[in-house]
């Protein structure tokens, strides 16, 4: 008896002690995810606003930290060994230069002008900081980090929204296995039934969405009104990309001290308020917007490469930094704007003037693409301003709160259901494929074919960027050491065949990839109506089940009772055949699958 109530004590003793550690650690996550920024503000977005809002305020927060490390990595290697070797600057500072990005600014570390081509040693006969290989080092390992990130966050949004089928029963799961009993505050626990409530609401919103039928009629009036709208914008975006081709064309014309309101107003602000003006009269689809962003960024792109880096400047890369300069400025000024006017006036009309309108909508779409128009840029820039990602990091932090302040106060959550599970996979597609494909190109011309302005900057006086690193190549065939390093350029970096290779092995691997998605898709619709059959045949088993009961029940009480329980025993019997029959026929299936519908079937 005593060994029974020690053994009994330590196994309470062991219980207690282990149900603490799980408390303590579960308080140790709760504070972990509280100590990341703007925790608690997205949750309460949302809660109040459903996940297809919470969705833009997470994507920002994503271009936020791809811009901070941006930044990081370039103030580092770049802009602190910068501070050594600089010079000082004889310009005075106005105040006007934060608007043109001109002036005092120009001999700073914001251009690319402004750095100098030497090697940096501070103290004699010791290493020293080669800035022409740090420089382009740095900007191609970024891009070469960003390529990673955007691949890899592609493929695993894809693989979970996309690949893996969705539950059947995902609202219920919601509603009986989500909820976290660690919730001990008041506030916390109406947050949580908000957050879930609206969850289950956009669930059942996207299941009982309504097919609508449409006449010939209506089908031709609808075909036409969405001709009209492609003609329109097509037509809106070429003469958006005619007006900015001839106004950049007459701004290298022009000095700019002598032409303000030109160059600083009118050139970087065409851009952005030709596509804010359009999409507030016309409301276009999110692909017209992407075609009017993407136009105006060609053409300004094809303007720097082959007219400004052509031209008599002393500089131009130093130019092309203050136009993106400035066309970043304007795109900031241009979205606060578009709160203003586009959510808070329309909150006022809506509430004062004309009552039938109610309270705005936050437009998903185009604040998704405002801030891949910002981001492709600042991309574009880094390579002519490289502390640009610090200044895009600044504006997209007053946005979060502008936007999350405008929210609050004057929008109402969205009639319409946006596909919540994929929209991130969208948002990261559409910066990938036209925006950071785009900009490689942009910065691939600019490094291995442009020839660097011979006055300014840290490649003056060779015939590309990227003869800098052909140079530095030929320096390393004199060391032993450094072998390794020449082999690898020469047989990978440098040749065609290699990167032929890769790209034929990606290819083939998602080909097979896509093959495997299709096969479990149709897998799992195989398996999915055998688990509706075996459940027909249990109901069918039960209806036979309840008719002969009802039968027998006027029967005496002795004989009927024995050919009942007779009966019922023949009736399970041949449903635990069934049963078995069942799983059988699901562990037949590739493993993992066959394994985990026939759990779900028994």
């Amino acid at each position: 008896a005593e060994d029974l109530v020690g053994s009994l004590a330590n196994s309470c003793l062991s219980s207690s002690s282990l149900q603490s550690f799980r408390r303590f650690g579960n308080t140790l996550t709760e504070h972990f995810h509280q100590l990341q920024p703007w925790h608690k503000t997205l949750k309460i977005i949302g809660a109040e606003f459903g996940t297809s809002v919470l969705s833009y305020f997470i994507f920002l927060k994503w271009l936020l930290n791809f811009n901070i490390f941006s930044f990081l990595i370039n103030f580092g290697f770049i802009t602190i060994p910068q501070f050594l070797a600089a010079e000082p600057n004889n310009l005075s500072f106005t105040g006007l230069e934060l608007l043109t990005g001109a002036g005092y600014f120009q001999q700073t570390v914001l251009y690319y002008g402004s750095y100098t081509n030497a090697t940096i040693s501070k103290v004699e006969n010791s290493a020293s900081y080669n800035m022409q290989l740090a420089y382009i080092f740095t900007v191609g390992t970024y891009f070469v980090i960003c390529f990673l990130i955007l691949l890899f966050s592609m493929a695993r949004l894809f693989s979970r929204n996309f690949v893996n089928p969705q539950a059947r029963s995902v609202n219920a799961s919601k509603l009986l296995c989500t909820w976290d009993f660690n919730i001990t505050n008041e506030k916390a626990v109406k947050l949580q039934q908000k957050n879930l409530l609206t969850q289950i609401k956009e669930g059942l919103t996207e299941l009982n969405k309504e097919v609508q039928n449409f006449s010939v009629m209506e089908r031709v009036v609808r075909f036409a009104t969405h001709l009209i709208a492609w003609v329109a914008s097509l037509a809106a975006a070429v003469a958006a990309c005619a007006g900015v081709y001839f106004l950049s064309i007459n701004n290298l014309k022009v000095r700019p001290e002598f032409a303000f309101f030109h160059t600083v107003v009118v050139l970087p602000s065409l851009p952005p308020g030709m596509d804010q003006l359009l999409v507030q009269l016309l409301f276009l689809l999110l692909f017209r917007n992407i075609i009017l962003k993407i136009s105006i960024v060609g053409i300004l792109c094809y303007y720097w490469l082959n007219i400004v880096a052509t031209s008599e400047s002393q500089c131009w890369e130093t130019l092309v930094g203050q136009d993106i300069y400035r066309l970043v400025l304007v795109d900031f000024i241009f979205c606060l704007l578009g709160s203003f006017f586009g959510e808070f006036l329309r909150r006022i009309i809506g509430t004062t003037v004309c009552v039938s309108l109610g309270l705005p909508e936050f437009d998903i779409g185009r604040n998704v693409l405002d801030l891949i128009y910002a981001q492709t840029l600042t991309w574009i820039g880094i390579l002519f301003s490289p502390l640009l990602p610090g200044i895009q990091m600044i504006a997209f932090l007053i946005v979060f709160f502008v936007k999350k302040v405008s929210l609050m106060r004057n929008c109402q959550p969205p009639c319409k259901v946006w596909r919540t599970a994929q929209m991130m996979t969208s948002f990261i597609f559409l910066l990938f494929c036209p925006s950071f494909l785009g900009v490689l190109s942009v910065i691939g011309v600019t490094v291995w074919r442009l020839k660097p302005s011979e006055e300014c900057g840290p490649f003056r006086g060779l015939p590309s960027m990227y003869a800098a690193v052909a140079e530095w190549i030929q320096m390393l065939e004199s060391y032993t050491a450094w072998k390794w390093v020449v082999w690898i350029y020469h047989n990978l970096i440098s040749s065609e065949l290699f990167f032929f290779i890769i790209s034929t092995f990606v290819l083939v691997v998602t080909y097979l990839y896509w093959q495997i998605i299709q096969a479990r898709r149709t897998m799992t619709k195989l398996l999915h109506n055998q688990i509706i059959n075996a459940g027909k045949d249990k109901k069918f088993l039960l209806q036979k089940l309840q008719k002969v009961q009802r039968s027998k029940r006027s029967s005496s009480a002795l004989g009927g009772r024995g050919q009942q329980v007779s009966l019922t025993a023949q009736l399970l019997l041949f449903n635990c055949l069934v049963q078995v029959h069942g799983v059988l026929q699901l562990c037949k299936q590739p493993a993992g699958l066959g394994k985990g519908c026939a759990s779900n079937f028994i």
